[in-house]
């Protein structure tokens, strides 16, 4: 298969729309820890989060699939440069789904399912191991952190690339048809 120039429509969709999903995720999870049993938003917000979680698993699960099957153009810079752009790329993928993974535990310890928007349930597993929530509640916190910041720094090689190396990386991420 011969590698494209520049990342597909749909590759460009996905990674603008999780990267707006994620920072929206990230700001609600933070908000949510402080609410109270009185707030109005106490069980709203969580099941929207859970909700959102949910869609952006199925998500990067296809996406996963799409770029095998299509193909992402190669990485620019030196041998240090790629080195770290897909370790970064794979890091990004694996804080995900451990986020996903740490979400469910959290979730379903105690048996109920998480209900989707009321279109389907993802069934429980139960408590699995005793703690299962405080412990998947710090993972899901510190994965989220690390995470953001690794977007950060994903935002930063791009605008360095852009504008310090005036390569062409950022351009292949927003549909440039100049390539």
């Amino acid at each position: 298969m011969e590698q494209p120039s520049q990342y597909n429509a749909v590759l460009r969709a996905i990674h603008w729309l999780t990267a707006l999903v994620v920072i929206g995720l990230f700001a609600v999870g933070l908000w949510m820890v402080d609410l109270t049993y009185y707030s109005t938003w106490y069980k709203t917000a969580p099941y929207w989060h859970k909700s959102i979680g949910i869609l952006l698993l199925g998500l990067t699960v296809f996406r996963l699939v799409w770029r095998t099957i299509k193909g992402t153009p190669q990485i620019v810079g030196n041998r240090l440069e790629r080195a770290g752009a897909h370790a970064a790329h794979h890091l990004i993928y694996v804080l995900l789904f451990v986020i996903f993974a740490s979400g469910y535990l959290i979730s379903t310890s105690d048996g109920r399912a998480i209900e989707v928007f009321n279109w389907f349930e993802v069934p429980a597993l139960g408590e699995l191991f005793p703690d299962q929530s405080d412990i998947a509640g710090a993972i899901h916190y510190y994965a989220a952190f690390t995470l953001i910041g690794l977007a950060v720094l994903h935002a930063a090689a791009a605008l360095k690339h852009h504008y310090i190396d005036k390569d062409n990386t950022l351009r292949k991420m927003i549909g440039d048809k100049s390539l």
